[in-house]
């Protein structure tokens, strides 16, 4: 059995103070117990679960929404005051106290339930079981700090662990940040060595061949110049030739104006009386 004290103070009495213990099998909406002490008197009862599924029906609320209620009235305690009224009434003729629980709105309240509880002919020993109650919960409550603290105490340790480890992964980060900076710059320094070589294997290239092609264009002009000059010397030449094959006379026309021409002299007969005149005497009989 699950049992829950809490400590409530009455609208009707807000000094007062009352001790409200309720107990339940499996859960709440099963129906509970209760027990409500002022410190000299005590007094007790039950709810049923139908009383409870007829409480629910009243309010035209669901029996799931009903008990979350009753949850949070009755056992959140004093983490609801100021959400939750109660309200007690005793009946000393009768040995009677009533006692009801309601929701605070906004401008209104609304009664969650209520129930009458009978006095208990020895409040001393319900006293004495809820002082028991508050001694096992102490109890309990001390062991459960006492596990805790060993629990903080080793996560703790945990932690410095964890710090000192992390004091040196941070240093051997650090350390190897360098270490790649270092080597980066080295190799960044290669890459520009690299590229400027490169570079200036190009602009050398680049200049290779403008010198080529302008070395080219050059050939290329001077052949083309030349042989225009070539074409043009030939045609000259052949030209002059036939200009002089025309201007000399050919030879029938030349020994036609040699023939024609009075200031040539005849040699033929002159030439012949030179040759009678040098032959000498004896050459005449065999001349005959």
């Amino acid at each position: 059995m699950e049992k829950i004290l809490s400590r409530i103070h009455p609208v009707s009495d807000p000094e007062a103070t009352y001790f409200l213990q309720v107990s339940w099998e499996k859960d709440l909406g099963t129906g509970f117990g209760i027990i409500l002490c002022d410190g000299q008197c005590a007094w007790t009862g039950t709810v049923s679960e139908a009383e409870i599924s007829r409480e629910a029906a009243d309010m035209e609320m669901s029996r799931e929404k009903y008990v979350e209620e009753l949850k949070k009235a009755l056992i959140a305690g004093e983490e609801s005051a100021g959400k939750y009224n109660f309200a007690i009434s005793r009946d000393e003729e009768n040995m009677e106290c009533h006692f009801s629980y309601e929701r605070n709105l906004k401008d209104c309240s609304f009664r969650l339930g209520s129930l009458k509880l009978q006095q208990v002919s020895s409040p001393a020993e319900v006293v004495k079981e809820l002082i028991g109650y508050c001694l096992d919960c102490l109890g309990r409550q001390q062991a459960k700090n006492k596990h805790l603290q060993k629990e903080n105490e080793r996560l703790f340790n945990d932690w410095s662990d964890v710090e000192k480890r992390l004091e040196k992964c941070v240093a051997a980060k650090e350390e190897l940040e360098a270490d790649l900076y270092n080597r980066f710059i080295l190799v960044l320094n290669e890459k520009k060595a690299k590229i400027r070589n490169l570079q200036k294997l190009l602009n050398e290239a680049k200049e290779s061949a403008a010198d080529a092609k302008c070395t080219r264009d050059s050939i290329a002009t001077t052949e083309m110049a030349t042989g225009r000059e070539n074409d043009y010397g030939g045609s000259t030449d052949e030209e002059s030739e036939n200009l002089t094959r025309a201007s000399l006379p050919s030879a029938r026309e030349q020994r036609d104006s040699l023939l024609g021409s009075p200031d040539v002299i005849n040699t033929t007969p002159r030439r012949k009386r030179r040759q009678r005149t040098a032959k000498p005497a004896g050459t005449g009989a065999k001349m005959a």
